[in-house]
C-alpha cells in the first residue's frame, strides 16, 4: 500500500486531475494559500488549524531515506537489482540499477537508493519480514505551518538516531509514524507517534546463524508538546506491560482536555502466548531462535484492548489520564477485545468518537458470546447525576456477515453547541453518507440527520464542523467510473447547517475559474471560516535525493502532488461565469484523489479508526 501511493502520486495522471472539466459557475469567494513543500519531503497532507492560522501538516515520501546498507546481503543487494529490473517500467522515475558497485558500498545514486527504500517496504510486509531482521520504513513527519508565507517545519517527536540517541543535527530512522493533529490556540501540539525501530546486538540462532533484528520501545502514543516540539510530553497509556502499551490523541479543547484512546486491558490469548514455556516466548526453543523482546513485538498487533479516554497537562505539565467508557457491557466471561475511541472534543468537555456495538439494539443481559460486528458512533458526556455515559443516537444496528467489525458510523467532530459530524451509511442502500446530529437534547430525542448530498449513490464523510455550524467533508462528485480499479473522484464539500435551505457545495466551486488547485478533501474549519484542505496541484518533481528532475531539454519535469493548503473567504467575492467544458474526462489512468487519500492514511498511520483486536 506504501509503494502504491507513491506510484499513482508520482504518475501524474494529468488529465484527471485537470480542474478545467468542472462544468460550474465558479464563486470566487475563497483563496487558495498554499502550504507549500516541506523541505525534506513531497507530499504534505492538511489537519486541523487553530484560529491564528497554525496548521498541523502531515506528510509523506521523505528524500535521503537513510537506508542502513551494511545490514543488507549479498543475496539482498542481489534482490534489489532484480526488483529494479523487473519492476522499472511501472515505477515513474526509475530505472535499472544504475552502479550496482556504489549501492552495495553504500553510496548509491537517487535512482539506486529510491530502489533500496522500495525493497525495504517490500520486506516490511509481516509476511516478508516475520521477525523483524529489515530495516522498518515509516517514512512519514509531523510539520507545523505558522501561516502565510511559511514553509513547513517538522517536528521531532521520538525518533532517534540509530544508536538510539538523539542531538540536533544527526540522521535520525525515519522508522517513527509521526502525526500531529493540530494546534491548540495556546499554541499546544498534540498528535500520536511511535518510537523508533533500531538493530538489536546480533543475535546468533540456534543454527548458529547471526541475525540482526530490529525492536521499538513501544507503538503508537500520544503526546502534547508547548513549545514547538523542544519539548514532548508523552501520554503513557494505563496499561503497558509486554511493549508499552498505545494511546492515541486526536483532539484537544481551549480547557487543555485531550482525547483519544489507551490500553487498558491485555488480551487473555496474547499473554497466554508470552508467558507459554510450551511454544510461547517463554519456551527456550522460541527464543534460541528469536530474542524474547521480538516474540513478544510479533503479538503486540492484538496484545492490548483500547478505550477513549480523556488526557489533561497540567500546569505544571502532569498528564493526568480518566477512562470515557464503552458502548456495552460485555458478559463477565466475554474476553473479546471491547474498544471505543473519542476522535473530537469540545469547550464543555462533550466528546465523540465510536464504540462497539451488540447487533441487537435491546441488549440488557448480553451472554457471553452476544453477537456484535459492528461498530458506531458514539457521544461521550455525563448525564445529569454526573456519570459518565456512552450514547449512540439510537441509531438502528445491524447484523454484518463479515470476519471484522463493520464501521457503520462515526463521529469525527463537535462543536460548541454540541452538534456533532460524522458519517453513517443509508440503511435503504448502504452507502456512506455525512450526518449531522444535536446531543444536547435528551437521549432517546437524539437522532442523526443525513442531508442530501451529490448524488443517491456520492460517498461523503463530514470531518468537521465550525461554532457556526458549517460543516466541511470529503464526497464522491463522480457518478461513475471506468473500472472497479478505478475510484471515484472526490471533493471537499460545504455545508451550512444555519441557512434556511442548506445545500451541499463543491469548494472547487468557490475558488477562481480555472484554479490550479483541485481540492480533494476539505479536513478542519475554524471560526473564521478559514478551511484546511488537501488539494493535487502541479509542482517540481524530486527524486530519492531531493534533487531536481530534468527532462531532456533541461526544463523540470512537473508532476501533480498532494499538497496542504489553507482556503481564506475573500470578502467581498463575487462570482465569475466559468467557460463550460466537458465535465467527464477521459483518464489514463486510477482516480488520484481517492486513491491517493486512501494510501496516504495508511502511509501516516491516520487509519486511526480501526479497532485493535
Amino acid at each position: 500500500m506504501k509503494q502504491f501511493a507513491k506510484n499513482i502520486l508520482a504518475l501524474g495522471v494529468t488529465s484527471a486531475l485537470s480542474v478545467g472539466f468542472l462544468n460550474f459557475s465558479h464563486a470566487a469567494t475563497y483563496e487558495v494559500v498554499d502550504k507549500g513543500n516541506a523541505e525534506n519531503l513531497e507530499y504534505t497532507y492538511g489537519k486541523k488549524q487553530n484560529n491564528q492560522g497554525v496548521m498541523a501538516v502531515a506528510g509523506t515520501n521523505i528524500y535521503n531515506f537513510p537506508v542502513q546498507f551494511e545490514h543488507l546481503s549479498e543475496t539482498d543487494f542481489n534482490s534489489i537489482r532484480s526488483l529494479a529490473l523487473l519492476r522499472h517500467d511501472y515505477e515513474f522515475g526509475l530505472e535499472e540499477i544504475e552502479d550496482f558497485d556504489a549501492l552495495k558500498a553504500g553510496n548509491p545514486t537517487a535512482n539506486d537508493l529510491a530502489w533500496s527504500k522500495l525493497y525495504l517496504q517490500d520486506r516490511n510486509k509481516s509476511s516478508q519480514n516475520p521477525n523483524f531482521e529489515y530495516q522498518i520504513v515509516g517514512d512519514t513527519a509531523a510539520m507545523t505551518n505558522l501561516g502565510d508565507g511559511h514553509q513547513s517545519s517538522e517536528m521531532r517527536i521520538f525518533d532517534t538516531g540509530f544508536d538510539g540517541n538523539y542531538s540536533a543535527g544527526n540522521v535520525i530512522t525515519r522508522s517513527t509514524v509521526d502525526v500531529i493533529e493540530g494546534v491548540t490556540d495556546n499554541n499546544i501540539a498534540f498528535g500520536t507517534a511511535s518510537a523508533p525501530y533500531l538493530a538489536m546486538p546480533e543475535f546468533t540462532d540456534s543454527s548458529g546463524n547471526l541475525r540482526t533484528h530490529w525492536v521499538r520501545e513501544h507503538g503508537q502514543r500520544g503526546f502534547f508538546s508547548p513549545d514547538n516540539g523542544a519539548t514532548i510530553y508523552p501520554v503513557l497509556p494505563i496499561e503497558t506491560r509486554y511493549g508499552g502499551g498505545i494511546s492515541a490523541v486526536f483532539d484537544m479543547n481551549d480547557n487543555g482536555s485531550a482525547v483519544g484512546y489507551s490500553s487498558y486491558k491485555l488480551s487473555e490469548l496474547r499473554e497466554t502466548y508470552i508467558l507459554d514455556d510450551t511454544g510461547g516466548c517463554a519456551d527456550p526453543g522460541v527464543v534460541d531462535d528469536i530474542p524474547y523482546e521480538i516474540c513478544v513485538q510479533k503479538v503486540q498487533s492484538g496484545l492490548y484492548h483500547i478505550q477513549a479516554f480523556k488526557a489533561t497537562l497540567s500546569a505544571d505539565n502532569v498528564v493526568e489520564t480518566e477512562q470515557l467508557g464503552l458502548l456495552v457491557t460485555p458478559h463477565v466471561d466475554d474476553d473479546r477485545a471491547f474498544s471505543s475511541q473519542a476522535l473530537a472534543v469540545n469547550n464543555n468537555g462533550v466528546a465523540v468518537g465510536y464504540a462497539h456495538g451488540w447487533d441487537s439494539n435491546d441488549v440488557t443481559t448480553p451472554v457471553s458470546n452476544e453477537r456484535m460486528t459492528g461498530s458506531y458512533a458514539v457521544v461521550f458526556k455525563e448525564d445529569a447525576e454526573g456519570n459518565k455515559v456512552v450514547f449512540d443516537f439510537n441509531q438502528l444496528h445491524y447484523r454484518f456477515n463479515t470476519t471484522s467489525v463493520f464501521s457503520f458510523s462515526r463521529a469525527n467532530d463537535i462543536n460548541d453547541n454540541g452538534i456533532a459530524v460524522g458519517f453513517t451509511h443509508n440503511p435503504d442502500n448502504f452507502v456512506k453518507k455525512f450526518f449531522y446530529v444535536d446531543t444536547k437534547l435528551p437521549e432517546s430525542e437524539m437522532e442523526i440527520i443525513m442531508p442530501k448530498d451529490f448524488f443517491t449513490t456520492s460517498k461523503s464523510t463530514a470531518f468537521a464542523i465550525n461554532s457556526a455550524g458549517v460543516i466541511v467533508g470529503e464526497a464522491q462528485i463522480e457518478t461513475h467510473n471506468e473500472s472497479t480499479n478505478n475510484p471515484r473522484r472526490t471533493a471537499g464539500f460545504m455545508f451550512d447547517t444555519s441557512s434556511d435551505s442548506p445545500v451541499i457545495i463543491d469548494i472547487n466551486t468557490l475558488l477562481e475559474c480555472k484554479s490550479e488547485f483541485n481540492i480533494i478533501k476539505a479536513n478542519d474549519i475554524n471560526k473564521e471560516g478559514l478551511i484546511s484542505a488537501t488539494a493535487v496541484v502541479k509542482s517540481d518533481s524530486y527524486d530519492a535525493k531531493g534533487e531536481l528532475r530534468l527532462d531532456e531539454s533541461g526544463n523540470p519535469v512537473r508532476i501533480d502532488v498532494v499538497r496542504a493548503v489553507l482556503l481564506k473567504p475573500i470578502a467581498g467575492g463575487v462570482i465569475d461565469n466559468c467557460d463550460e467544458v466537458e465535465d467527464k474526462v477521459e483518464r489514463q489512468g486510477a482516480s488520484i484523489s481517492s486513491i491517493v487519500i486512501l494510501a496516504l492514511f495508511s502511509l501516516l498511520g491516520l487509519r486511526r479508526r480501526k479497532f485493535h483486536r
